[in-house]
């Protein structure tokens, strides 16, 4: 529903960025929910795996959901531009703990 109603409405590299923006959050979705069955122990880096993988999928995603649909009503919410990378850091350090548990 919502891929052919923003078909009619974005520009095609305005689809294309919000199609980033939902691949990263299914990816992640996935893999917090993988993450929750196999993670036995109840540890603070567990802890700090799924807080950093959650607010970067957060931060990331939907930054770029308001940039594209702002700029698609002609509102430009340029404030948002900033927080995208911070949305990333926050997934790469997720990413990170992810590896140095298995280390």
């Amino acid at each position: 529903f919502g891929a052919h109603l923003l078909k009619k409405k974005l520009s095609i590299e305005q689809l294309k960025s919000f199609e980033t923006g939902v691949k990263y959050q299914i990816y992640h979705a996935i893999v917090l929910l993988v993450l929750g069955f196999q993670l036995k122990e109840d540890t603070a880096i567990n802890k700090y795996i799924f807080l950093a993988f959650i607010i970067g999928t957060v931060l990331f995603s939907f930054s770029i959901y308001g940039l594209v649909l702002s700029s698609a009503r002609n509102k430009k919410m340029r404030f948002l531009g900033p927080i995208t990378p911070f949305g990333g850091l926050f997934l790469v350090i997720g990413w990170g703990l992810l590896l140095y548990t298995f280390m």
